[in-house]
C-alpha cells in the first residue's frame, strides 16, 4: 500500500502531523495569550484552534474553498462565525486569500499557520494581512522549514518522484519559504519582526513508535543546531511610519491650566496718584 500524503488535511492526520500540530499549539498559545484587542483571524488549517488562549471579543477562523475540502466539517453560516472559534476544527468563512472581506486598519491579530505555503500567490496573501492590520497589529506565522531534515527529505522525494520512484513525505501542494526568505518578505512590507523560533528535530520517519525513539532529538537540536528544526514560527509587527501615537487631550489642557503666568503677560496696577 502505498504512503504517499497529497494533502495537508490528510498529512495531519498522521503521527509525524500530529506531532507538528502538538508542538504548534503549544508555540501559537504562548504568543497570543497575551496580545489584546478588539479583533483576530485565523486563517487557515482548522484542524488547529491557534485562537484558542486569545482573549479578544471577535475572533474568526477562515479558510480559502480549496484548503477547506477535505476538512474535517464543513462551514458555519457567517452569522455563527464568532462563536465559531471555540468549536475546533470549524470554519466560520471561505474567503480568497489575497482578498479578505475586512476593511482597511480592522485587524489587531491574524494568524497564519501554514497559509503561506498552501496559498496560490503567498506573497500577495500577505500583502492584504497587512492591509488589514491595524498599526501595531501583529501577523503570527508557522511554516515548514525547507532547511531541515523533514525539507531534505521533501526534495530528495520529489526528485525521485519524478523518475516514478518513492513518495513524498510532506504534503505535496504549496511551496515551503525560507526563514530568511520569509523575513525578507516581512521587511519589505513594513513589519518588524519581534520574535522566532524553530521546532521539530525529530527525523523523517513515519511511524509514532520511531518519533518517540527520537523524542530526545527535541532537545539536542534546540541546542546544537537550532536553525534546523522541521517548522519555524514567527511574530512580527505592523510599523507605520510616521506615525505619532498622541495621548489623551485632557492632560495637556490640565498641563497648561496649571502652567505659570509670566510677568510679562501680569496686569499692572494702576498708580494712585493725581495727574
Amino acid at each position: 500500500m502505498s504512503q504517499q500524503i497529497i494533502g495537508l488535511h490528510d498529512w495531519l492526520a498522521t503521527p509525524p502531523g500530529r506531532y507538528l500540530l502538538n508542538w504548534e499549539a503549544a508555540q501559537f498559545e504562548r504568543a497570543v495569550a497575551d496580545i489584546f484587542g478588539y479583533h483576530a483571524l485565523q486563517l487557515g488549517l482548522p484542524e488547529l484552534n491557534a485562537l484558542q488562549a486569545n482573549r479578544m471579543p471577535h475572533r474568526w477562523l477562515a479558510t480559502d474553498a480549496l484548503s477547506a475540502v477535505g476538512s474535517p466539517q464543513p462551514p458555519l453560516p457567517i452569522s455563527t462565525a464568532n462563536e465559531a472559534i471555540a468549536q475546533p476544527h470549524r470554519i466560520a468563512l471561505l474567503t480568497d486569500l489575497a482578498a479578505l472581506p475586512f476593511p482597511e486598519n480592522s485587524l489587531d491579530l491574524v494568524l497564519l499557520p501554514h497559509t503561506l505555503e498552501t496559498s496560490a500567490d503567498a506573497h500577495a496573501t500577505l500583502r492584504e494581512v497587512e492591509r488589514v492590520l491595524v498599526p501595531e497589529g501583529k501577523v503570527v506565522i508557522s511554516c515548514f522549514n525547507p532547511a531541515s531534515l523533514w525539507g531534505l527529505r521533501q526534495r530528495r522525494a520529489r526528485l525521485y518522484k519524478k523518475l516514478g520512484m518513492g513518495d513524498l513525505y510532506l504534503p505535496e501542494a504549496g511551496e515551503f519559504l525560507g526563514y530568511w526568505r520569509l523575513r525578507d518578505w516581512l521587511r519589505l512590507l513594513s513589519f518588524e519582526v519581534e520574535s522566532g523560533a524553530f521546532g521539530c528535530y525529530r527525523p523523517a520517519v513515519r511511524s509514532e513508535q520511531w518519533l518517540n525513539r527520537f523524542a530526545y532529538m527535541d532537545a539536542v537540536g534546540a541546542r546544537w543546531w537550532p536553525i534546523l528544526g522541521s517548522v519555524y514560527f514567527v511574530v512580527a509587527v505592523k510599523r507605520v511610519r510616521g506615525m505619532r501615537l498622541m495621548g489623551p487631550v485632557w492632560k495637556s489642557q490640565k498641563k497648561m491650566a496649571n502652567a505659570p503666568v509670566s510677568v510679562a503677560n501680569q496686569v499692572q496696577p494702576r498708580s494712585g496718584g493725581a495727574d
